[in-house]
């Protein structure tokens, strides 16, 4: 293969330097997810889940409000819960993008994890009013892990391309080696 991925056009070719920072790219994203998991397993993070979204509903308009609240209504059925819920996610998506393994599955699954956070603790980014200077971080991670999806990202310092063949039909979960198409 000489450094070059197989899928490129006839004529092109990637450097084999951007196909590493690809894998590069995709463990350090792991390790600030493993650091963001690490804040959800600390006993504060359970005890005050639900305060969390209660605090970005403030000032929201009246739709982002009631989106707030219907969240806020279904975590109240058990905060715990669904305190180690985000937790264990954010744990499987950092070891999955440090390792490089089901790293399809990863993102799609942070992808969700980071839509749902977006839209409710951070509010969409909101309240937006005069002085907002961002959107939010979340959003960000979305375009991320989008990114880390459609390049393919767990074939280089990874294990999906180990584990694509092993898994058979579920070879989609992992990145996968790259065919010409």
């Amino acid at each position: 293969m000489s450094g070059h991925a197989r899928s490129t056009p006839p004529g092109q070719v990637v450097a084999h330097w951007r196909l590493v920072g690809m894998g590069v790219l995709r463990i350090v994203f792991g390790l600030v997810w493993a650091i963001d998991a690490w804040f959800k397993w600390q006993p504060d993070f359970a005890h005050n889940f639900t305060d969390y979204l209660t605090g970005a509903q403030q000032g929201q308009p009246l739709l982002v409000h009631h989106w707030i609240g219907f969240w806020i209504d279904v975590v109240k059925i058990d905060p715990t819960a669904f305190a180690y819920l985000v937790a264990i996610g954010e744990t499987a998506v950092a070891v999955a993008l440090i390792l490089g393994a089901f790293t399809n599955l990863a993102s799609l699954i942070g992808v969700a994890l980071s839509l749902v956070i977006w839209s409710t603790a951070e509010g969409f980014g909101g309240p937006y009013q005069a002085g907002s200077t961002d959107i939010g971080a979340a959003i960000i991670y979305v375009l991320v892990f989008a990114s880390l999806f459609l390049s393919s990202a767990g074939l280089y310092l990874g294990l999906d391309r180990r584990l694509t063949g092993a898994l058979g039909r579920l070879g989609f979960l992992a990145a996968g080696p790259i065919s010409r198409s």
